[in-house]
């Protein structure tokens, strides 16, 4: 629970800088018992025609939940795992797309008091035995999307006792329809401290093995300051969500679904590939209000359909984008074309949704990531752990507690099982991201790049954010990523990985034409020395399940390279 003394952060205005107020005059309320079962579920159950979740489905056909039937079937879940040993602190892997019974699963292990383990169906047998191994849980929740892999390291996994799964039959497993349907749906659950377990998301490893963010009840209320602004105020009336991002990633979870069930708003529900039309029909389908994007997403979207508002009724109000930077082009075509002002928001699974915008009540720019939303003192701090000066480059930070030293319930508990990266997170009561970012005079934060992703080219730094922001402004390129080629003199080039529209011309030379058109764009907007000196077109850029694109696999890709050439070269 959150609140202003002096302003509610749910009152609909129009005032277009009210950012001081807020974030002075704001205060942490947060109860000592808390569950995120009864603030997003048991507390809007008694009506029973609210609308929890739209599914859309075109194999299974589309279908409704209300809060009430998500409530009596989270119920009999938890009798079902109860029964199976799932007590206070059991680490229960929810591993299935986006469909209702992710929210009962995560309804039914908070009302046991059980830690929620949600999965990607994208993962390998190798990511999912390593996160079951890791986490010693119990149950693993599956459907057809994640069972032919967990069938086949079950039996690696000592602590795994029991599988259920839905629409599939499995060996030894517990079938979820028919054994829910045997349980009751009264069902008492335990209380639970805001500072108790509730949710361990795996970070996505990119530079090093995958870690367990533990999160606790309480890390909710922490993203809701930033919830609400960066969707222009949710909820209001007729509100309805809709995100691609996958329901197992903090994005999905911790930015979408749980989000829009505290406040008892709908969401929908989709298990299709992404695409930019499907995207547009589900947005018109369902009327849907408010999203979160991620820039790759809309980039797609801007180059499939450049006038979306000629071929398709939308009534969106609000997009919040995160995990890169935005970039004016894909900004300035929301604006245009969607009549929506894109709000970026920065943060990450241990600490989520502490930086950002919100167009409606202060002034949103491109390439800002935005300001410390309600509730969260932030910095950009040195190596030393000390504040850098206005302008400087940094690594962003977030304290322990608020501007009014009260405790910020945003963080997450510790990383499972390893104290010493969880020591390392910390400069004192800083916890960092890892992001380099810079901050203006205004107080607006501007992203630089991952600490891993810059890098230096003939002694000039380079942070590959903007180079890729300039390329994707091209008309031929739908997407680019920029790291390091290594050089001997320069110590490395500019390379960029491009990937073309399908309508682009493809033949030798017209490659050749369309690299030197693409540094000859770079080279007009930007510095020299910022050009790509080398250009590879790509079918697609390696992303992470999160939408992240991950660079360093492009970076290590040429490291490789060079060290080939080197060999052939001896």
């Amino acid at each position: 629970m959150t609140k202003n003394t002096n302003k509610s952060l749910h009152q609909n205005d129009e005032q277009i800088d009210d950012y001081a107020s807020l974030y002075n005059d704001f205060r942490w309320h947060v109860p000592e018992d808390f569950n995120i079962a009864a603030w997003c579920c048991t507390r809007w159950a008694d009506d029973p025609n609210r609308i929890a979740i739209y599914c859309d489905d075109a194999e299974h056909g589309d279908s409704i939940t209300t809060y009430a039937q998500l409530q009596a079937d989270a119920n009999r879940l938890s009798h079902v795992l109860r029964a199976c040993g799932v007590t206070r602190g059991s680490r229960v892997a929810i591993v299935l797309p986006q469909r209702p019974e992710v929210a009962v699963c995560h309804i039914a292990c908070h009302q046991l008091g059980a830690i929620a383990m949600p999965m990607s169906v994208l993962f390998g047998p190798e990511a999912l035995e390593y996160r079951l191994q890791d986490s010693a849980a119990l149950i693993a929740i599956t459907d057809t999307n994640g069972i032919d892999n967990i069938e086949k390291i079950k039996t690696s996994c000592p602590d795994l006792q029991h599988v259920i799964t839905i629409d599939c039959d499995a060996q030894n497993s517990i079938d979820w329809r028919t054994t829910l349907n045997n349980e009751s749906t009264d069902f008492t659950p335990v209380t639970t401290k805001f500072s108790d377990p509730a949710i361990l998301i795996y970070t996505s490893g990119t530079t090093g093995a995958p870690k367990g963010a533990l999160m606790p009840q309480s890390a909710l209320l922490g993203n809701l300051t930033g919830f609400v602004a960066s969707q222009n105020w949710f909820p209001q009336q007729e509100d309805v969500f809709w995100s691609p991002a996958d329901w197992a990633w903090t994005g999905g979870l911790l930015d979408a679904l749980l989000p829009t069930l505290y406040f008892g708003m709908p969401i929908v529900a989709s298990r299709q590939r992404f695409s930019a039309e499907h995207a547009f029909t589900l947005m018109e389908k369902y009327r849907v209000t408010n999203s979160f994007l991620f820039p790759t997403a809309l980039k797609m979207m801007m180059k499939a359909v450049p006038t979306p508002r000629q071929h398709y009724q939308l009534h969106c109000r609000a997009i919040m984008s995160a995990g890169e930077a935005v970039g004016d082009a894909v900004y300035n075509w929301t604006e245009e074309a969607l009549g929506v002002t894109v709000n970026e928001m920065f943060g990450q699974t241990e600490i989520n949704y502490i930086v950002g915008n919100s167009a409606k009540r202060w002034p949103a720019k491109a390439g800002r990531m935005g300001k410390p939303y309600p509730g969260h003192q932030v910095a950009v701090i040195d190596s030393e752990g000390n504040k850098v000066q206005a302008g400087e480059v940094g690594e962003v930070a977030v304290h322990r507690h608020d501007i009014h030293n009260h405790p910020d319930p945003v963080f997450f508990i510790e990383y499972w099982r390893n104290p010493k990266a969880t020591q390392e997170k910390y400069s004192g009561d800083w916890c960092r991201t890892g992001d380099l970012a810079k901050i203006d005079e205004d107080g607006y934060l501007w992203y630089q790049g991952r600490a891993d992703d810059m890098f230096k080219s003939a002694g000039y730094r380079i942070g590959p954010s903007e180079i890729e922001n300039c390329l994707i402004k091209h008309p031929a390129v739908v997407n680019a990523a920029v790291v390091p080629k290594p050089d001997q003199e320069r110590g490395a080039l500019v390379k960029a990985y491009i990937v073309l529209t399908p309508e682009t011309k493809r033949s030798e030379a017209a490659d050749a034409d369309l690299i030197l058109a693409l540094q000859n764009h770079v080279r007009g907007l930007l510095a020299p020395y910022e050009y790509p000196k080398e250009i590879e077109f790509i079918a697609q850029l390696p992303m992470t399940t999160t939408g992240k694109v991950q660079r360093r696999v492009l970076r290590l890709q040429e490291e490789e390279r060079a060290a080939k050439a080197s060999d052939s070269y001896q």
